[in-house]
């Protein structure tokens, strides 16, 4: 059996090979994660946010394959100097469409990106105990996605152990 390797657009290989803003940020205001390891698509999110709510800076830690790094990227960068409320509207769409587009099955790491972004905006407002009325008290699409991904992963990989044992 042979593997395809998938059709990615020019911008996503240099944001893979070149991703902008990579790396943990020891000053952050706020972190947030989403995915998880066991599948292989885990981003964590850093955001430095200043007293009037704008992110000053964003960087993020990735351990996927080149659209997980090449959307997280993107996204880090699309919200730079971006008020919280207005980094908050980011859709997936508009992630995947920044980069230029993304093979189907890859849209999960749009979705991922965003979810991370979005968690790491809900835990900045938790964090100070306050919710602005542009904050929905239900979870977003992309942060839904982000759990459901979550919890997926965890019952496969209770499988694999139990099988592991057998």
């Amino acid at each position: 059996m042979s593997r395809v390797p998938l059709p990615y657009n020019p911008k996503i290989l240099e944001l893979f090979r070149h991703p902008k803003n990579l790396g943990k940020m020891k000053d952050a205001t706020v972190t947030a994660v989403a995915g998880n390891p066991t599948c292989g698509d885990m981003i964590i999110f850093y955001l430095k946010i200043n007293d009037e709510d704008v992110i000053e800076r964003a960087s993020f830690e990735s351990y996927g394959c080149a659209a997980n790094i090449a959307t997280s990227s993107i996204v880090t960068e699309m919200i730079k100097d971006m008020k919280l409320e207005d980094a908050w509207k980011i859709s997936w769409k508009k992630v995947i469409e920044a980069v230029g587009g993304l093979p189907s099955v890859k849209f999960h790491c749009g979705i991922l990106a965003v979810g991370a972004l979005k968690r790491a905006i809900r835990a900045y407002y938790q964090n100070k105990e306050s919710s602005p009325s542009w904050l929905s008290e239900e979870l977003t699409f992309e942060e839904k996605q982000a759990l459901e991904e979550e919890e997926l992963a965890k019952m496969i990989s209770k499988r694999m152990k139990k099988e592991g044992r057998k």
